[in-house]
């Protein structure tokens, strides 16, 4: 004779297979350590930045100025700051103007920081209160922002700027050829 199972036996086995498809296309997605941001294709935000030693401050990121930027939100405290540092000192001596925004950091620590480390910026000023970080949709640092020279953000990256990051990542970004 044949048992018949309950109703409610059926729902571990369903609970399961749907919780399973849900992993597996999150796995098939095209890039899952990518963030979306509503400024990617947009103007870049402005700047109110508290000027940070004797460094030129960046007052605006101007439409059709011709030139490529990197904004980078750092701090002395930040570990992963310290890490994709020597990648920002390779884009600096390429050329390339890093605006530097020191994130809710002592002055003093991020000075050290930078006499230490060296200086990628070519402009830097000082957010203490975090208001220019949520102006550019910053949750965490270190992120990166690529605006071209139409005043479009292009690229927007959250995390340290590793050499594969900067390779597969930001160089096509700055429409440069990839190198090691």
């Amino acid at each position: 004779m044949i048992k018949r199972l309950p109703p409610q036996a059926a729902l571990p086995p369903t609970i399961f297979i749907f919780v399973a498809v849900l992993f597996y296309w999150g796995l098939l997605r095209e890039n899952p350590d990518s963030l979306p941001s509503s400024f990617v294709g947009r103007n870049a935000p402005g700047f109110e930045l508290a000027p940070f030693e004797d460094m030129p401050l960046p007052e605006s990121i101007e439409p059709n100025s011709g030139d490529m930027k990197l904004i980078n939100f750092w701090a002395s405290w930040c570990a992963p700051c310290r890490a994709e540092h020597p990648q920002l000192l390779s884009l600096k001596n390429e050329g390339y103007g890093i605006i530097g925004v020191n994130y809710k950091d002592d002055p003093a620590h991020a000075r050290a920081f930078l006499l230490e480390l060296g200086n990628p910026y070519s402009e830097i000023g000082a957010d203490p209160e975090g208001r220019t970080a949520i102006e550019w949709g910053v949750y965490g640092i270190p992120e990166t922002f690529v605006v071209g020279a139409d005043g479009k953000v292009a690229l927007r990256f959250a995390g340290p700027i590793t050499s594969r990051v900067l390779k597969e990542t930001v160089r096509p970004a700055l429409g440069a050829e990839a190198r090691e």
